[in-house]
């Protein structure tokens, strides 16, 4: 700023007053420095500016760099964070970066609060780092820790999903599990449930998982397996998420499975990936903006009511029925 006064001919006191877009310049000095500035190659540290007044108004967010409903959730988060005057930092978990790494990370740039997304973190970490800061959960919800949770009714997109299939003739629906992945034993649980039912408690099954390709590619193989050795496909599969069922779908197609006319496929999710398969997939909507909205309002909301305690939203799923679901195959017993 010293450098632009003098070039600019002001006081160093002018050139923040310009920069500050506060009264007290006229139209031509404010000009005039912002000239100089833009010559000179300088811009003002908002983080520094912010800092020295004891705030950084960033909000920290951790999420896995592979999965796909994590970017569309960080789409949502940033006009939100925009509208409400704070900026964003991400910090990524992947197979060789841990949450606690992500996290600690977050927290060293000196985030105000911190959104985590799909977070698979212990109770115990997810209770503690909630004494140290505020921190929302989304998509993951565990009972009595400090944290904001935002997520979908995941019974209830999984009793859509399931008695869409069961109208279409299905009973011999497998699920895919999505192991130890957010919201997976809310719709393990949906599932037997819906099985049980209508009956169909002798025919459940749960084929073990993760929220990844490669799972789903490794159940079609199996499943595959299975039938050249004489026990027939199953006429639907209830994935856990939208990456399991893009898996299981590439490893059908490739074997000649026509989908749905022999094998009828939900996801979960809604993820853009979703909408990149050829047919559609038919699978169960989280509203990732609504849920990026709450997340972001809540955080902010207690950054600025430090009494205000931890929340809880709970948003309605929706059914979107596309390609990779019909009718019951003909010939199926």
């Amino acid at each position: 700023m010293a450098d632009v006064a003098a070039r600019a001919g002001v006081s160093r006191a002018l050139v923040s007053i310009v920069f500050r877009n506060q009264p007290g310049a006229s139209e031509k000095t404010r000009q005039r420095v912002l000239r100089v500035a833009d010559e000179i190659g300088y811009r003002p540290d908002s983080a520094a500016r912010l800092l020295a007044r004891g705030r950084s108004r960033t909000l920290g967010v951790m999420f896995a760099v592979q999965q796909t409903f994590h970017t569309n959730l960080i789409e949502g988060i940033y006009p939100e964070a925009e509208r409400l005057g704070y900026e964003v930092l991400l910090s990524g978990v992947t197979p060789g970066r841990s949450e606690e790494k992500a996290v600690e990370a977050l927290l060293s740039h000196r985030c105000e609060a911190l959104l985590l997304l799909g977070s698979f973190a212990e109770p115990a970490f997810l209770e503690e780092l909630g004494r140290r800061t505020v921190a929302v959960s989304v998509s993951r919800r565990v009972a009595h820790a400090h944290v904001d949770f935002v997520h979908s009714a995941e019974a209830k997109g999984v009793r859509q999903a399931m008695e869409h299939l069961l109208e279409l003739g299905h009973r011999r629906i497998v699920h895919l599990d999505g192991g130890r992945g957010p919201g997976s034993a809310e719709r393990r649980r949906a599932y037997r449930a819906a099985m049980r039912r209508h009956g169909l408690e002798a025919e459940a099954r749960v084929v073990p998982g993760d929220h990844t390709e490669q799972s789903g590619i490794e159940t079609g193989r199996l499943l595959l397996a299975e039938r050249d050795q004489g026990r027939p496909l199953p006429t639907a599969v209830l994935a856990g998420n939208d990456r399991s069922a893009t898996g299981l779908l590439m490893s059908l197609i490739r074997a000649g499975v026509e989908v749905p006319r022999d094998l009828s496929v939900v996801g979960y999710d809604d993820s853009h990936l979703s909408h990149l398969i050829p047919v559609g997939l038919t699978t169960v909507r989280q509203d990732a903006a609504l849920m990026a909205e709450y997340a972001v309002r809540y955080a902010v909301e207690r950054l600025e009511n430090p009494g205000l305690q931890p929340r809880e939203a709970v948003l309605e799923p929706k059914l979107v029925v596309r390609g990779t679901s019909g009718p019951v195959p003909g010939d199926a017993p």
